[in-house]
């Protein structure tokens, strides 16, 4: 059924799904009438708008459910507008359970006791991982404020994240990676003051990553493969992060010189094929800690740093696919870890032997006159005559590393004797559940391949970007199910196809969401 808006509006198609039997616990969704015109605009991608979470709708629950506590009582209520208004497709039945009070149950969700409130128990994570569900995420999820992890990768999800999310104050692992999500970076996301764990690759988010960003004390960045622009904020030094990738974005411009500052944190950084021009910064070579560092896929110039040559942990470089000169220093293809390093396709004229006895490396398409496969000596002779220096990039130095608070004021006088005073109390622990993935169901696809950062199969000598997470800070209160494997919440499979629906319009299409009918005339 189509039905016009207005002459400006594109046409909507509402999907009505009438079930044929309901059951006395399932919830009954109310409409108010005169909110439906609005609302309908308002569900459309990227137009949604905050109205104290509501949007004219009522989860009623049947007088007949009993629940342990409120907070149960809450969360069945998200749950259900989660259900029955936001999700349009779940072709493998994950929420075919989501039936009665026993919201515990419910597949995907797990309970733990509340931090506050040991005595009682409270819906503490989501884990709807690989599940294929098709829709968004309304407002209402923003009740479930005991939530400690939110994961749903690999599934259908479109729109933006809910301005509600603000309120999940125990929020520490989110992961939305392999969905279709679009619109700018969430800024809600930096409303949540435990989160540690962001995972946001594979979907459409565009725009501008904020540098507020990179204040936060997050563990692992996760931003590669959407359509984010603009420079890299010159802060991005700033973060404690071990894991960041940005790859396969569409950024310009300097890699920021404060990279340095994260010598003490940083194991691994990705930022193949992210459309950086500029020179490597020497300050790259302060990540003592640094594992694997990949720039390849760039438009980088100049010569490879000497720097890089002090980074002792360093296993994996990959610097492919640039334009690179100049002659490979010794000291990298003598680092003590060094296994793997590509600099094939740049234009060096130089490598010391001893970058032939490593594991793995790929010198191929260079300037090198006794090496096999180069390019002509033409090709080479004209690209080196046009050599651009890297004072040409007016790239901004090196920023320093944040400062601690100040301390207190020194005493000018002896206090009084008395008690010591008393030491502040430690912030609550974050209750960081570890989900187990749900039942395995017949129609389960079969486990994809472990995926790597690039969208497609990566050559053979590109690190993977999914690495295991970190471990959550404080201690966690076990799950109610016993001895849950670790979240499949780190390996998605390559994306989805965007969610297309007709008319296309050149930015990403809507989403299309289960809408109330029109109350007659």
């Amino acid at each position: 059924m189509k039905r016009k808006i207005d002459h400006t509006h594109i046409v909507l198609i509402l999907f009505f799904c009438i079930s044929s039997a309901t059951t006395a616990q399932e919830p009954h969704i109310s409409y108010d009438a005169g909110l439906i015109n609005s609302h309908i605009k308002q569900r459309q991608l990227l137009h949604y708008k905050d109205n104290n979470c509501s949007r004219g709708e009522t989860v009623i629950v049947p007088p007949s459910l009993v629940f342990p506590n409120p907070r149960i009582r809450t969360a069945y209520i998200a749950l259900q507008a989660w259900k029955q208004i936001a999700m349009l497709s779940d072709p493998l039945g994950y929420t075919a359970n989501w039936v009665g009070s026993n919201v515990c149950n419910y597949t995907g969700v797990f309970c733990a006791q509340a931090l506050d409130n040991p005595t009682i128990e409270t819906v503490a994570g989501i884990d709807l991982n690989h599940a294929d569900i098709a829709g968004y995420l309304p407002e209402e999820l923003g009740h479930l404020l005991d939530i400690a992890l939110f994961h749903v990768n690999s599934n259908r999800f479109c729109g933006t994240v809910p301005k509600s999310f603000s309120r999940l104050k125990l929020l520490h692992e989110l992961d939305l990676s392999n969905n279709r999500f679009a619109g700018k970076f969430p800024l809600v996301l930096l409303q949540l003051p435990a989160l540690k764990y962001l995972d946001i690759r594979f979907n459409e988010f565009e725009g501008r990553i904020p540098k507020k960003l990179f204040d936060k004390h997050l563990d692992a960045i996760f931003l590669n493969d959407n359509r984010f622009t603009h420079e890299l904020p010159h802060n991005l030094g700033n973060s404690p992060v071990s894991v960041i990738v940005l790859a396969n974005n569409k950024f310009h411009g300097c890699i920021p010189a404060s990279l340095g500052n994260m010598s003490k944190n940083l194991n691994e950084l990705i930022l193949t094929r992210s459309g950086l021009y500029s020179c490597l910064p020497g300050e790259i070579g302060k990540l003592k800690n640094l594992t694997v560092l990949d720039v390849s896929r760039n438009d980088l110039i100049g010569e490879l740093p000497h720097a890089l040559g002090e980074m002792l942990s360093l296993e994996e470089l990959n610097v492919a696919h640039n334009k690179l000169i100049g002659t490979i220093p010794r000291s990298i293809c003598g680092l003590p870890n060094l296994k793997k390093f590509s600099f094939q396709d740049n234009f060096f004229t130089g490598e010391p032997p001893m970058c032939l006895d490593l594991e793995q490396f790929d010198d191929s398409r260079n300037c090198l006159r006794d090496r096999p496969n180069q390019r002509s000596m033409l090709q080479c002779k004209l690209f080196l005559s046009k050599s651009v220096g890297c004072s040409s990039f007016e790239c901004l130095p090196s920023l320093p590393p944040p400062s601690p608070p100040p301390s207190p004021p020194p005493q000018h006088s002896t206090p009084p004797p008395s008690s010591p005073p008393p030491q502040p109390s430690p912030p609550p622990p974050v209750h960081c559940i570890r989900a187990p993935p749900p039942p395995p169901l017949n129609s389960l696809p079969p486990p994809p391949p472990s995926p790597h950062y690039n969208s497609s199969p990566p050559p053979s000598s590109s690190p993977q970007t999914s690495p295991p997470p970190p471990s959550p800070p404080h201690p966690s209160p076990p799950p109610s199910h016993p001895n849950p494997p670790p979240p499949p919440i780190y390996s998605p499979p390559p994306p989805l196809p965007p969610c297309k629906e007709p008319p296309p319009p050149p930015s990403p299409p809507p989403c299309l969401q289960y809408s109330p009918p029109p109350t007659p005339a």
